[in-house]
């Protein structure tokens, strides 16, 4: 008899911690009122406080959270059996590491440091102390991409042989102030989400061919990225991103295409539409052995979602429920090698024409 494919029973969630830790957040900006706070209470998360250096931003999140604002870094990471959230700029991670105890459970925001040194820091800071670290690379969790995953796992597309990113949209950046000045902007702190689910689904590529760039209607360093990551000959891994694509929603897109040998994929991932509002995900699965496209009926969205299943595997994870720690920082500095070869693929010449005779 032949097997159906059932989109309904795909897997679309991560197991909640038997017994939940406290969170203590560092940071409060939009992205822990927009994200981490909404997936916590989502989830039934206790969230004990915040710490931020701007005192009045944070007092402002914390009051309307109702957890408590901690005068000083220090203070925060001193609060007892907490699982510790940091939602900060990669500027700061290492020096907030070294305040947490040793042995604790952590979760970095993205990116894993500025640059591959920063990185290699943060991890020798994370093994020295016997940190239970990984970093937040949340679109692994977000409903649709478990899904997939679980599809794929099953065989319904065959062997994997082509991914395509596709993006044009008008991304706020203003959203984010941090990121003023900053000199890399569009690889490590957007597609570098859509570097790590490739490395997921693929495995590590050989290479990378890159180009980042920004726009002239304004100052953020990088905006707009090409880059084909090298799987050899039989798989083509190809991302086309670009930020400044502001003329209405009519021509927009923020969509992942996979082929298989025997199925295909098609993703659409809403949040980055009108965000932070978003629009919402599609997964559509051509499964082996149909004629037809299927859709998926997704549980939830990346946003709040996927911070759900993240924070839910870390928990787990330093209680002893879950044997793998997934986008550890040992996994997540490959994700940062990626990331920086492709900013060193950027600066680097493209191959030369030949002049005419």
């Amino acid at each position: 008899m032949t097997e159906r494919f059932d989109p309904a029973g795909l897997s679309q969630d991560w197991p909640a911690p038997f017994n939940p830790s406290p969170i203590v957040t560092f940071g409060a900006g939009s992205i822990v009122g927009d994200a981490h706070f909404p997936a916590y209470r989502k989830a039934g998360f206790p969230v004990a406080g915040l710490y931020d250096p701007d005192r009045e931003k944070a007092e402002k999140l914390a009051a309307e959270w109702g957890v408590t604002a901690y005068a000083s870094a220090e203070e925060a990471a001193a609060v007892p059996g907490a699982v510790f959230d940091l939602a900060t700029p990669p500027n700061v991670h290492a020096s907030v590491l070294r305040l947490l105890p040793d042995g604790a459970a952590v979760l970095i925001q993205k990116p894993m440091g500025s640059d591959l040194a920063a990185a290699t820091e943060i991890l020798t800071i994370c093994r020295e102390k016997n940190l239970k670290a990984a970093v937040n690379f949340q679109l692994r969790f977000a409903p649709m991409m478990l899904a997939l995953k679980d599809a794929i796992a099953k065989g319904w597309l065959g062997e994997v042989v082509d991914f395509d990113a596709w993006l044009a949209l008008a991304t706020p950046w203003q959203l984010w102030p941090f990121l003023k000045g900053l000199p890399r902007i569009e690889i490590a702190m957007h597609s570098i989400h859509y570097l790590d689910l490739i490395r997921q689904l693929l495995g590590d590529p050989a290479g990378v061919h890159a180009k980042s760039i920004g726009h002239p209607n304004h100052d953020v360093a990088q905006t707009r990225t090409s880059a084909i990551l090298d799987y050899g000959s039989k798989v083509r891994c190809a991302l086309s991103i670009n930020h400044d694509h502001d003329f209405g929603r009519r021509h927009q897109a923020c969509e992942f295409r996979i082929c298989g040998t025997e199925g295909a994929a098609y993703l659409q991932l809403g949040v980055n539409l009108d965000y932070p509002r978003g629009e919402p995900d599609i997964l559509e699965i051509r499964p082996r052995g149909s004629e037809e496209w299927i859709a998926v009926p997704l549980k939830g969205a990346w946003f709040p979602d996927a911070f759900v299943g993240r924070m839910a595997n870390l928990q787990r994870f330093a209680a002893g429920e879950d044997a793998e720690l997934v986008s550890s920082v040992e996994d997540a500095w490959n994700t940062m090698a990626l990331v920086e070869a492709a900013y060193q693929s950027s600066a680097a010449p493209a191959t030369q024409l030949q002049k005419r005779p």
